[in-house]
């Protein structure tokens, strides 16, 4: 009994020290352990093994907003169609919304080829060197100008992302709003007077943070403490702060909009039409769909007036797709048509033009965005 209170003591006096670190020697003592940490724990990823900066750019645009797990396909697809700055630049639009399905938020692939253009005309088909020169390029913010300066350029800036924010705001005991651009200023100010301090290697140092981020202090669910580098230092843990660290602020209520989706098909051609230029989804192809609920009555009824042709209608299986602001739920039906069509035939509606395209075509030349992907074959 004497020996375990002798330890329980041990652990109290570890506490109480490791409480009264100052943040910069708690910051200071993190970057060893961290680092020990990724080498023994750090995943192979392509970008990571061959950090030249176009590959570090093309992974940390597709990995916002996406897993590392379902990304990875995606990247050796990407680069082997399009292996450098130029090749981007130059590909059509629809091409690379093909090569972009299923990663979702295309203006990201929008702006890689904006980025490239600029890249091609005033870099040499190169990405510039410094964080302030990466910043001016379309679609690449402080994150993204930090993670290509420190991770393929080995500088000393910093790139706080979430997994950055959760992190450091736990170690530190953070208990501001980490969706406030203020507190991402503050913790980019520490980090960059660290890695002034310490001088770890960059590239390592960015990449371990983002690591522990997403294999240990976890986006969702409970950390996984007793794994942790930190778990001797990390005030929050010390403190019995972390299931309320960090701090965000209540996400903003998706509108949730009902939708009929139609899956009209004749033999193995199958009807689509584009969007419109600008707004949600802007310049893809879709399944053509309309706001509401009908039946299967109704569907029939809609269709056989556009079309001047008798139809088979069947349901087919629900679906639902999450966008930042808006959920759409989702009903469809497979509209048959009973005789050949000429390929290609314009159908006016009035929202736009419908047209057939083979499921060879669908399947290599129009991007379908990822709401539509339950009906897709």
């Amino acid at each position: 009994m004497e020996q375990l209170n002798f330890l329980d003591y041990l652990l109290d006096q570890n506490n109480i020290e490791m409480k009264q670190l100052s943040e910069t020697e708690r910051l200071d003592q993190s970057v060893q352990p961290l680092l020990e940490w990724f080498e023994v724990f750090a995943r192979t990823m392509p970008w990571r093994s061959n950090p030249e900066p176009y590959w570090v750019w093309i992974s940390e645009i597709m990995l916002q907003q996406t897993r590392v797990e379902a990304v990875r396909a995606y990247f050796d697809r990407f680069i082997a169609a399009l292996p450098n700055i130029e090749s981007l630049a130059n590909i059509e639009d629809e091409k690379l919304m093909k090569l972009w399905e299923g990663l979702g938020y295309y203006s990201r692939a929008r702006n890689l080829k904006k980025a490239a253009i600029v890249c091609v005309e005033q870099y040499h088909g190169e990405l510039p060197r410094t964080y302030e020169e990466l910043l001016k390029l379309p679609g690449i913010g402080s994150y993204t100008a930090g993670a290509i300066a420190s991770i393929a350029y080995e500088q000393e800036v910093p790139a706080v992302d979430g997994n950055v924010l959760r992190v450091i705001s736990r170690l530190l005991a953070w208990e501001e709003d980490i969706t406030k651009q203020s507190v991402k200023r503050k913790m980019e100010a520490a980090l960059l007077e660290l890695m002034k301090r310490v001088h770890p290697n960059p590239r390592t140092f960015t990449a371990a943070l983002m690591e522990l981020g997403a294999l240990v202090c976890i986006p969702n669910g409970a950390p996984c403490c007793m794994e942790c580098p930190w778990k001797s230092i990390c005030l929050a843990r010390i403190q019995k702060k972390v299931e309320r660290i960090p701090v965000k602020k209540k996400k903003i209520v998706r509108k949730i909009e009902e939708r009929t989706v139609f899956l009209i098909q004749d033999g193995d051609l199958t009807a689509i039409k584009k969007r419109p230029s600008t707004g949600l989804l802007a310049g893809l192809y879709e399944l053509p769909n309309i706001e509401g609920f009908y039946s299967e009555q109704e569907v029939k009824r809609i269709w056989e007036e556009k079309l001047k042709l008798p139809l088979t209608v069947e349901r087919l299986k629900d679906g639902k797709h999450i966008f930042s602001h808006i959920e759409w739920h989702m009903q469809a039906y497979r509209v048959i048509i009973p005789k050949i069509l000429e390929q290609n035939k314009l159908l006016r509606e009035q929202e736009g033009e419908l047209f057939f395209v083979t499921q060879e075509e669908l399947n290599t030349n129009y991007a379908l965005p990822n709401a539509f992907k339950t009906w897709k074959k």
